[in-house]
């Protein structure tokens, strides 16, 4: 279904947390490709309007895109009165690009916006092994003196940073060295999403994704334990994606 479509079924202020990887512009496919600039960020002003009515008085939105693409998507988010809370590179690890003008491309942006400051967040869920292992074995005897506090690393691991090291889909599946075909051009790896999803909603919660793809929202909540409502305009997609949800596997 058409998202726009997609989003007038849908009740307002029925979403907890909207998972959206949307068009970049960049050209990949028929529904990738615009005219121009102002004809792609038109589109993606539209559907973020008839998207932010859906979430609830105190719902989340993930945005990923291109970091230039973002710039343009944020101002537009704090202009509508939502509140900002991270920028968050996403270092795919996909080996680098040919620029010779200028610095190779490797990243890729997620913006998280909430409705308002009373949202979910459960930093405890998505904590990170901590980088220096022998200082963290020294910590847990001794502890660091910080600040005239004796401070003691947190056995779950370390806060999740705002710049994620997790690599794309395309690299993790590897044959003989070899990147294959993917079944989506721009699949979004299972654990970024899982991550998104245990930090910014609760079980039982709504997440909506209005570009599904192959379904990698779907699984990741099912998997958690929330509930999901998606849409793709491309029927081979959303068959993909349901037989996804049914197998766990692509």
């Amino acid at each position: 279904m058409d998202c726009f479509d997609f989003l007038k079924k849908i009740d307002d202020k029925a979403v907890d947390l909207a998972v959206i990887d949307p068009p970049y512009n960049l050209r990949k496919a028929k529904w990738d490709t615009f005219k121009s600039h102002d004809d792609f960020l038109d589109f993606t002003y539209k559907w973020i309007d008839a998207l932010i009515p859906k979430l609830k008085r105190n719902g989340t939105l993930y945005i990923f895109n291109t970091p230039y693409n973002s710039a343009f998507i944020l101002s537009y988010l704090v202009n509508k009165g939502l509140v900002f809370q991270n920028w968050i590179t996403w270092d795919k690890r996909d080996g680098m690009g040919g620029a010779k003008k200028k610095y190779s491309n490797g990243q890729e942006t997620i913006l998280f916006f909430t409705k308002n400051k009373n949202h979910v967040f459960n930093y405890n869920d998505i904590r990170l092994p901590y980088d220096s292992t022998e200082r963290i074995a020294h910590a847990k005897i001794k502890g660091i003196l910080k600040n005239g506090k004796r401070w003691f690393p947190n056995p779950n691991g370390k806060l999740c940073g705002e710049v994620w090291h997790i690599t794309s889909e395309r690299h993790k599946n590897k044959v003989n060295g070899k990147t294959p075909k993917m079944p989506h051009l721009t699949p979004k790896p299972l654990d970024i999403v899982e991550r998104i999803v245990r930090a910014s909603s609760n079980k039982g919660d709504i997440i909506l994704d209005c570009f599904m793809g192959i379904g990698t929202t779907a699984v990741a909540a099912k998997k958690l334990g929330r509930n999901f409502i998606g849409c793709d305009s491309s029927k081979k997609y959303i068959s993909l994606a349901n037989k996804r949800i049914k197998t766990g596997k692509i």
